[in-house]
């Protein structure tokens, strides 16, 4: 699993490559705060994760509760099928934005 950072209109996205399970989340978690931005949207496009456990849904979840402490707006883009049903199950999506794509994720933000 990695992390690639990148910004478009202001918005800091972070793409999840690959499995986020127990063996990846310490990793994953240290890199998401290394480039989580002081302030502005934050848009955590999945589309390239293949498998997250339950380990990896605590991450998400603390990322979630960081950015709303910080009165960030969070939006999840491309979350793959299987990865959106157990999101959902969770009751997780019940609490973030999701968009179809990137594009969709930043035309959510009015950008």
């Amino acid at each position: 699993m990695r992390v690639e950072k990148s910004v478009q209109r202001d918005v800091t996205i972070l793409s999840l490559i690959g499995e986020l399970d127990g063996m990846t989340a310490a990793e994953v978690y240290t890199d998401i705060q290394a480039d989580l931005p002081e302030r502005g949207d934050l848009l955590l496009d999945l589309g390239h994760m293949t498998y997250v456990s339950s380990a990896g849904l605590r991450i998400l979840l603390l990322v979630y509760r960081q950015a709303r402490l910080r009165r960030q707006r969070l939006a999840l883009a491309a979350v793959p099928p299987d990865v959106h049903a157990v999101m959902s199950a969770t009751g997780f999506l019940d609490s973030v934005h999701v968009a179809e794509s990137v594009q969709d994720g930043l035309e959510a933000f009015g950008r």
